[in-house]
């Protein structure tokens, strides 16, 4: 995220917003702080200072980079006065600096670091008893900065659980999992999604400009996966030498897994004869085969589908079946409730996915399972604009990224959190990338 352009507050969500979203804010915002201080607690100063991987920020970066982001948008954004000199925010602007070169800036110390996030976090909380309950500037509406705030700082909680799961110099250990549910069984291999027009994009007060404006497409009808792929699925692939068969593979794809040398998801560990460890969080244990298979990139994804002679679903086939066949504009797959541990895997406090089959109360209108929550799930898609794309509040949230270099995923993962998935939130990476909690789910065509 970059520091505040000039004249940013060009396009609005809307009129005056009457219902209240004070408590909500303040709420989101502390669940988010409460997290990524429970994360970090613990870990020696050189291990927070450490660049772990040139494709991860210094664990100290990021606590120093949402406390900026905060008081640029909460406080100086508002009108409060600011706690720094905005030239302070460059060290903390990710456009100006990529990860690999974080760790040679003038950074905070963790001490300095996290006294600045509790010092922006108290006049943060002073400066919102000041605001007017009801406005029309369109940050204020319906509290849409204080959402944006709350799930940047929730995206970088996850950004830290990436970090962490590369963290090789000490072994991290997970800080009181929540139990996994036990799963049940899931009916069907594919679920038959009828074709017909779908709702794509958000309405929701707190939804980011690429979900808005949300708009009717059509879809043709198509079989999707009734689960992610699972690790055991994919290690079918890997032994029957997936990796080594280019028919499968993207050119660049191909190209990707012959310079890297891949034969297996990230952090897998092949023992000989048909015995699989992964490494998770420091931990090492035995590949659980009812998972879904996650760390892996867009082109793994991919040719798996290929090799089980299906695709990877558009992102517009992905919303129609969160959302359902019989047209109901659901924010979720279940309905409009919000996520809860009966729902789905979220809030990364159970530090892995779940067995496929354990949520069934988050189970979709056409009976399909597990679309929030566990991994991430690659799509066909590149990361476009929706027609009538407006930037809000700054060009850099979005926009730069818009082309065939990203592609799209849905879903969020075990360690995204509650505020920041819906049926309409995108994400978007490079289709190298395997360091993210992804995975995905196959479709195909009906014939």
């Amino acid at each position: 995220m970059s520091r505040i352009a000039e004249g940013t507050r060009v396009r609005g969500q809307g009129g005056g917003e009457a219902r209240p979203w004070k408590a909500r804010a303040w709420a989101e915002l502390e669940t988010a702080r409460a997290r990524v201080l429970g994360m970090l607690a613990g870990l020696p100063e050189a291990e927070l200072l450490r660049q772990h991987s040139p494709l991860m920020s210094p664990l100290v970066w990021d606590v120093a980079h949402v406390a900026n982001y905060e008081e640029q948008w909460l406080l100086r954004a508002l009108g409060a006065p600011a706690l720094t000199d905005p030239a302070f925010d460059a060290i903390y602007d990710a456009f100006r600096h990529p990860r690999a070169t974080r760790s040679e800036l003038p950074l905070m110390g963790p001490g300095s670091a996290f006294a600045y996030a509790a010092r922006v976090r108290e006049a943060v909380r002073e400066h919102l008893d000041s605001l007017p309950d009801t406005s029309t500037d369109p940050l204020l509406v319906g509290g849409y900065v204080f959402g944006m705030v709350a799930q940047h700082e929730q995206q970088h909680a996850e950004t830290l659980a990436a970090t962490l799961q590369l963290m090789t110099t000490v072994e991290y250990r997970i800080p009181s999992p929540r139990a996994r549910p036990r799963p049940g069984a899931v009916p069907l291999s594919e679920v038959f999604i009828p074709g017909g027009p779908v709702r794509l994009g958000s309405d929701h007060p707190w939804a980011y400009d690429n979900e808005r404006p949300a708009f009717l497409t059509d879809v043709r009808p198509f079989l999707l996966d009734a689960h992610p792929v699972t690790n055991g699925d994919y290690l079918v692939f890997v032994e029957s030498g997936g990796y080594e068969d280019p028919r499968w593979w993207h050119p660049k794809g191909w190209d990707f897994v012959q310079k890297e040398g891949l034969r297996h998801p990230q952090f897998w560990l092949p023992q000989g004869g048909h015995v699989w460890l992964r490494r998770r969080f420091g931990l090492v244990e035995p590949l659980p085969k009812d998972e879904p298979v996650q760390h892996v990139c867009w082109y793994e994804a991919d040719a798996y589908s290929r090799w089980a002679g299906k695709r990877l679903p558009t992102e517009a086939e992905w919303e129609k079946a969160a959302r359902g066949s019989d047209g109901t504009p659901r924010e979720h797959p279940w309905g409009d409730a919000a996520p809860t541990e009966a729902h789905a895997n979220l809030g990364g406090d159970t530090w892995g996915p779940a067995p496929v089959g354990s949520y069934p109360a988050g189970v979709s209108h056409d009976g399909v399972w597990g679309l929030l929550g566990d991994v991430w799930e690659w799509t066909a898609s590149d990361f476009r604009p929706y027609a009538g794309f407006a930037a809000f509040p700054y060009r850099e949230y979005s926009e730069v990224f818009f082309g065939e270099d990203y592609k799209v995923l849905r879903g969020g993962a075990w360690a995204s959190a509650p505020v920041a998935v819906r049926n309409g939130f995108r994400n978007w990476d490079f289709p190298h990338r395997r360091q993210i909690f992804a995975g995905f789910r196959c479709a195909r065509d009906v014939r």
